[in-house]
């Protein structure tokens, strides 16, 4: 197994019997969601990245929609992030991600559904060549609800008083802000505007499972102005 990235002409990488393995691309933050659950639960599993741009036969026999993450054990495949992240909470119960109490987890999805909205906007914002302004007035505005919501709360963590599945949830897009502000200044988050967020933000950088799987910010915008480019670089620092 090697953290390079698998292509067209990648042979399948033999499954070890009963060991979960997830597909993933080691700059995709929705893969990243399930990444950081395997680890902050201490789950044995194996990684076999895969180049998006080249996806192997065998990839697309696991996911008929082409993405990561995608988890496999044995006989069972499952994919989408928040699937498989439910999937693992459930099936290894150890250090619990999910609220037991049905509101909250649901008033959880919905912070998670405003956050969504920020996200389409970081998209536009970071990987876009022409920016247009309403997309980082926008961006703001749609970020404003998700402050309020973690100021309504008042702990640490949107999850409470520590990392709960919400949290790694929203996480790995938040982490490629600081890359997205880099390139577009405007698209900044700052403590004056932002004070919650920012605190979480740091709160997150101590987490152990944090610190496992994000890159740097220097990484992130390599990414992003390769694949702007339209030839990601997958295997960055490797």
């Amino acid at each position: 197994m090697t953290e390079k990235s698998y292509t067209t002409t990648s042979a399948f990488p033999a499954l070890t019997p009963g060991k979960l393995r997830i597909y993933s691309m080691r700059f995709c933050p929705y893969a990243e969601r399930t990444r950081l659950v395997l680890e902050h639960k201490n789950i044995e599993h194996e990684t076999v990245n895969t180049d998006l741009k080249q996806k192997p036969s065998w990839f697309w026999d696991r996911n008929p929609n082409g993405t990561v993450p995608i988890l496999e054990k044995d006989d069972k495949v499952l994919y989408e992030s928040l699937v498989c992240s439910d999937y693992i909470d459930e099936v290894y119960p150890n250090n619990k991600l999910t609220p037991s109490d049905p509101y909250r987890r649901a008033r959880d999805r919905l912070i998670v559904e405003l956050f969504s909205k920020a996200v389409t906007l970081f998209y536009k914002i970071a990987y876009g060549k022409d920016v247009p302004k309403d997309a980082i007035k926008g961006f703001h505005d749609a970020l404003g609800p998700v402050e309020k919501a973690l100021a309504e709360r008042g702990t640490p963590f949107f999850g409470g008083s520590s990392v709960q599945m919400i949290d790694f949830t929203i996480w790995p897009h938040v982490e490629r802000f600081d890359a997205m502000a880099q390139l577009v200044k405007e698209a900044r988050v700052t403590d004056d505007r932002y004070p919650k967020l920012t605190k979480w933000i740091e709160n997150m950088g101590k987490v152990p499972a944090v610190q496992k799987c994000r890159w740097d910010t220097a990484a992130h915008i390599h990414f992003i102005e390769t694949a702007k480019a339209g030839k990601p670089d997958y295997d960055v620092g490797l």
